[in-house]
């Protein structure tokens, strides 16, 4: 695959992922086929910022999980309102990392 393109993936999608996961990233995108850089580049991601966002204002309703796929702790926040404040407090902290790590998972399973 043209390593620009990469770069460009790269720089235009860096904040979707930790940084420690780009030298990862880039390594497979290397082996990869030009046909599976159109399918990344289609794939949607969440943005962390857009999550956190959403974890501070309706965190205690589980949006945020549900959000992310994790329809359990979904369930769980809109039931007792987020277990009382406590696991909303929590996913302010968390949710970022979580949300980079569904990013890498998508990406990953795609190559």
């Amino acid at each position: 695959m043209d390593k620009s393109k990469i770069d460009l993936y790269l720089t235009t999608n860096a904040k979707y992922f930790e940084p420690s996961a780009i030298p990862i990233i880039r390594q497979k995108m290397e082996n990869a086929s030009d046909e599976t850089l159109l399918t990344l580049q289609a794939t949607e991601l969440k943005d962390p910022t857009v999550l956190l966002l959403i974890s501070i204002f309706l965190g205690s309703l589980g949006i945020d999980r549900f959000m992310i796929g994790d329809t359990g702790m979904g369930i769980l926040k809109l039931l007792t309102c987020g277990l009382c404040g406590i696991l909303t407090i929590i996913d302010w902290f968390t949710i970022s990392k979580k949300t980079k790590q569904l990013n890498l998972s998508k990406i990953s399973m795609i190559m």
